[in-house]
């Protein structure tokens, strides 16, 4: 092994390097996909003690390192081979970028004076020149004196700032090269504060207070970027402190319980459409808030308060009147003491006409969620899922799908932050197996993940990961037998099924029996509430194949309005 060449001739290399730059910075779990030239990388970092997950694709690798980034603060890492393999972790670095989460994709790569002449190497491929438009940056490593620094600027460039995917290009050849051991240990480098607090302007403060104690009917808006700050316990109390209604976004859901008494989640609709001042925090005027503009937004005028980290986020839909710039938690922290101790709470016909419309709508929803259908439809099956989220508040719910994703993220309250997990800003289909890993992995806790069965089939060979790890998580697959539906008609009448329909009566649960889980067939919603709490209570790798309706869903879940319309009809 590489380690014996260091001890026996005072030697070093790439290998080593690699691995104790790594370590140095308290990077010790890699998700990657084995194959030339980092198998034996894998290897050398397992035998150094260091956590080696393998998956059988590189995007799920890619998305558990995304994910990991977000729960942890530091760059999650994923280890992919050349070309093909590095361009399947690419999907999931760019997904990492859109999303702000630090991730670090690192994969082999053809040599340079072989690539340059496109003289046909093994997988050759410009993988750094594909790399930088779909991430936060990207660099190649050509001498394992420079690995050290490389890697310093990686993990920096992933942290600081707006967090993101940064790619780390590492040409076969660096693996193998030697140096000298004492000089490869001085190039080594340890990140100092690799992201430092970004103090917002005193004036933007007393700005933003200002324009949030003038509003007459004032909303704040939580996005993921406030969770992943980690700053709880200053955003709770200066919610509270404020006594304004707010909306979580889908993973912010949990930085306070859904069932505060301030949470807006249920009245959204109203709260968009008839608030005059709306405060962001961490949060984006991106397309899951219609660019804060439309119908959505109603007819009354808004001013927005922006917290961001990134001052170009500002304005970049509509005007914000008064711009905070620093990172969440001294933004919040400078928020709260500029509140004082005489801070106003909001009108009170405001938040009451909010209370009585979030009361309304939880009662109308109630019966739905406790029927006991057979076959199942989405309310009855989630509502049954709901008790037992509310049960065990520090299990990690995973969730993806189309109505499946649309309904839980209404029905199931989350009750501590960063308990949620779906597919985030670009909508990806596929996150699913990956973040469930690196859940499991990176928190211990267990992991339910609830699952279209469109969207499981992206990942789904991943439960054999699930298996061979032995990792405490349930996968839920509510299967209609489609995609939006299972009742879709070939519309020429031939033998071929519509092009949204899956293969009738689906056992999905027979899947991961094959790989030494349990796998259980539910039909009701007391079979699935059995069958999650038993796969909860013994932590084993579980799925359930919970049967829904054929008939239940709508196409695209709740965002149909982005499916575009056809106007010419179709010429025969």
């Amino acid at each position: 092994m590489a380690e014996q060449v260091a001890d026996e001739g005072n030697l070093t290399d790439g290998f080593n390097l690699v691995i104790d730059a790594l370590k140095l910075n308290d990077i010790n779990t890699i998700y990657n996909v084995p194959g030339i030239p980092i198998t034996d990388l894998g290897r050398y970092m397992q035998a150094a003690g260091m956590r080696v997950l393998s998956f059988r694709h590189e995007q799920n690798a890619g998305y558990a390192a995304a994910i990991a980034g977000y729960l942890t603060q530091k760059p999650g890492v994923c280890m992919t081979v050349s070309a093909p393999g590095f361009l399947n972790g690419l999907t999931a670095l760019a997904h990492a970028t859109t999303n702000c989460f630090p991730m670090i994709l690192i994969s082999g790569s053809s040599e340079r004076e072989i690539v340059d002449l496109q003289q046909g190497d093994y997988e050759e491929m410009d993988q750094l020149a594909i790399a930088k438009p779909l991430c936060k940056a990207a660099y190649r490593v050509l001498h394992a004196e420079d690995i050290g620094i490389g890697i310093a600027r990686a993990l920096r460039s992933a942290v600081s700032g707006r967090p993101g995917g940064v790619y780390l290009d590492f040409p076969a050849k660096l693996l193998a090269q030697t140096m000298d051991a004492a000089a490869g240990e001085q190039s080594l480098v340890q990140v100092i504060d690799a992201a430092p607090r970004q103090l917002p302007a005193p004036e933007s403060v007393a700005r933003a207070l200002d324009v949030l104690k003038g509003a007459e009917r004032p909303l704040i808006i939580l996005g993921k970027g406030a969770a992943y700050a980690q700053a709880d316990d200053a955003i709770r109390a200066f919610v509270e402190k404020s006594g304004v209604p707010y909306l979580p976004m889908s993973m912010a859901k949990g930085l306070l319980p859904d069932t505060h008494p301030q949470s807006a989640g249920a009245a959204r609709s109203l709260a968009l459409k008839e608030s005059d001042t709306v405060m962001l925090i961490g949060a984006r005027l991106n397309w899951l808030l219609s660019h804060g503009k439309g119908r959505t937004w109603g007819d009354k005028p808004k001013k927005f308060i922006q917290v961001d980290i990134e001052p170009r986020e500002m304005d970049s839909n509509v005007e914000i009147a008064a711009p905070v710039v620093g990172d969440i938690g001294s933004c919040i922290a400078a928020l709260l003491d500029g509140m004082g101790d005489n801070w106003s709470a909001p009108p009170a016909d405001w938040t009451g006409a909010i209370r009585e419309k979030v009361e309304t709508n939880v009662a109308r929803m109630a019966p739905r969620l406790q029927n006991n259908n057979i076959p199942m439809n989405y309310q009855g099956a989630l509502g049954a899922l709901r008790t037992i989220i509310k049960e065990r508040p520090d299990a990690i719910l995973v969730n993806e799908g189309a109505n499946t994703l649309d309904f839980a993220r209404s029905i199931i309250d989350m009750y501590k932050p960063r308990k949620r997990l779906d597919v985030g800003t670009w909508g990806v289909m596929g996150v699913g197996m990956g973040t469930a890993i690196a859940a499991a992995v990176e928190t211990g806790n267990q992991v339910l993940a609830i699952e279209g069965d469109s969207a499981f089939g992206f990942s789904g060979m991943e439960i054999e990961t699930i298996c061979r790890y032995e990792l405490p998580v349930c996968v839920v697959v509510f299967n209609n037998g489609g995609i939006y539906q299972g009742a879709g008609v070939n519309p020429s009448g031939g033998s071929d099924p519509a092009t949204t329909v899956f293969v009738k009566d689906s056992r999905y649960d027979k899947m991961m029996e094959a790989f030494g889980g349990v796998g259980v067939n539910a039909t009701s919603p007391d079979e699935l509430s059995q069958a999650v709490k038993a796969a909860m209570d013994s932590g084993k790798p579980t799925l359930v194949n919970a049967v829904i309706d054929e008939t239940a869903g709508t196409e695209s879940g709740r965002i149909g309005n982005l499916n575009p319309q056809r106007v010419v009809a179709q010429k025969t």
